[in-house]
């Protein structure tokens, strides 16, 4: 298998030494065990390539190759409220600039008796029972040097904690901003999701760019939902244009939970999305749905796993994509149905428009089924606007302008309209708007 070159792996070693030094005392903690853990197996392992089959068609060189600048270790500049305003939303925010909690840009509103939304940062400080007990035990860091990586340099983040019996009404929104200007950086941002029995919430998670240098975003999301538990959450990838963007979302449920996730990508130069959903309990029900708007050069992965664990289980999957010029897209699926998990219910479709010649999709939906009383299926399809459709509509009065736009409007609602929290919708579909007004494909033909 090829290898990359072992000079950027050097460097993110000699960085965590010096991360060790800043901790002040604090290298017994369990959390930093963890780190330990992680760093020694991110030592072992190499970098992905694209001789490795889950990045056959994504390459990190560029990540790889790019020396980027740690922040950890250093004070994010200070930015203001009006700066952040197109991401940010009403009620509970945290905000982190450059990997570090904002305080000052953050709001808080009376949360449920019990429930938390805090700085990972402080959660660790604070010496958090809830961080020896869930951190790094969703997100799996043995074979995946990024989360590896990600694991090593724990340090701030999110922590959302709902007890059990509890409904937060109002949406928890995390804002993550990278403003790299000069040297590149690099930051991993953690969130953590734990939803007692018979809680229900709602998570909005955004990732921004105000720089116009590179900058590499590392992230993990991990969710444990237990038993008859109810969590919607939000991805929105909204990286600047010269932007490296590599996460993993990794939800955990219990019986009778149900759990819904939606990776929406419409900004970054490099972005991998990693959304895997385990069905550890009995009855539970996995929504994984998705989105991507791309034009210009940008390349998104959205690499997914449904892991069926145990029976009576349901999983929705849908994906779409738009493409435009010469931008790439990949979707790989892939559902795991456990001997054990008899009446599965599950099925899986990516759905991709392309706008140009010269965009393309690579798209592999997969199956793995070893239990024999299931109900399972998958499809993919890859295509250009209906030319029928396009002149019916222009037939009806309407230019060909207006004709493409409102099939590709069409084609995009279908997903859109499943994001429940009325103030993400509408402004996502502003941002989607805005794009389109962009997107050559949307003006030519007339």
């Amino acid at each position: 298998m090829a290898q990359l070159a072992p000079e950027a792996k050097d460097a993110y070693l000699s960085a965590f030494r010096e991360f060790e030094k800043g901790l002040n005392g604090a290298s017994r903690s369990p959390i930093h065990r963890l780190r330990r853990q992680a760093v020694g197996r991110f030592e072992s392992l190499e970098f992905p390539t694209t001789a490795d089959e889950a990045w056959r068609y994504t390459d990190v060189a560029p990540i790889v190759s790019t020396s980027f600048e740690q922040v950890i270790n250093s004070a994010p500049p200070g930015l203001s409220a009006k700066q952040i305003e197109p991401f940010a939303f009403n009620g509970t925010e945290l905000v982190f600039v450059n990997g570090h909690y904002a305080p000052e840009l953050s709001s808080q509103e009376n949360l449920p008796r019990g429930a938390k939304a805090v700085s990972l940062k402080a959660a660790v400080d604070s010496d958090d029972d809830l961080l020896s007990k869930h951190l790094g035990q969703y997100a799996d860091y043995e074979a995946q040097p990024f989360t590896a990586l990600n694991t090593a340099f724990v340090h701030d983040g999110a922590l959302i904690y709902v007890p059990a019996n509890t409904v937060v009404e109002s949406p928890i929104t995390i804002l993550f901003v990278s403003t790299a200007n000069g040297q590149p950086t690099v930051s991993h941002p953690r969130c953590l999701v734990i939803a007692e029995s018979h809680s229900q919430l709602a998570i909005v998670e955004t990732y921004a760019g105000l720089g116009t240098t590179p900058y590499f975003t590392n992230a993990i999301t991990e969710i444990a939902a237990a038993e008859h538990a109810v969590v919607d959450h939000y991805k929105l990838v909204l990286e600047g244009a010269k932007s490296f963007h590599v996460a993993t979302t990794q939800t955990c449920q219990g019986s009778a939970s149900n759990v819904s996730t939606h990776a929406i990508s419409l900004g970054g130069r490099l972005v991998r999305n990693e959304v895997n959903a385990r069905l550890s309990g009995e009855g539970g029900e996995a929504t994984v749905n998705g989105f991507y708007l791309l034009d210009e050069s940008q390349h998104v992965d959205n690499h997914t796993l449904i892991e069926h664990v145990e029976p009576h289980c349901t999983s929705h999957e849908l994906f779409k994509g738009i493409l435009d010029e010469k931008s790439k897209g990949v979707f790989r699926g892939r559902i795991y149905v456990h001997q054990k998990a008899q009446k599965t219910d599950a099925y899986q479709t990516n759905q991709n428009l392309l706008l140009s010649d010269d965009a393309g999709v690579t798209a592999k939906p997969q199956l793995e089924i070893y239990a024999d009383d299931v109900k399972c299926s998958h499809g993919t399809t890859i295509g250009q606007l209906d030319e029928n459709a396009i002149f019916y509509l222009r037939s009806r009065g309407l230019g060909p302008e207006a004709a493409r736009q409102i099939l590709i409007q069409a084609f995009a609602d279908e997903i859109l309209d499943r994001i429940r929290v009325a103030p993400v919708r509408a402004r996502l579909d502003g941002w989607v708007r805005d794009k389109f007004d962009r997107i050559p494909g949307l003006r030519k033909k007339r």
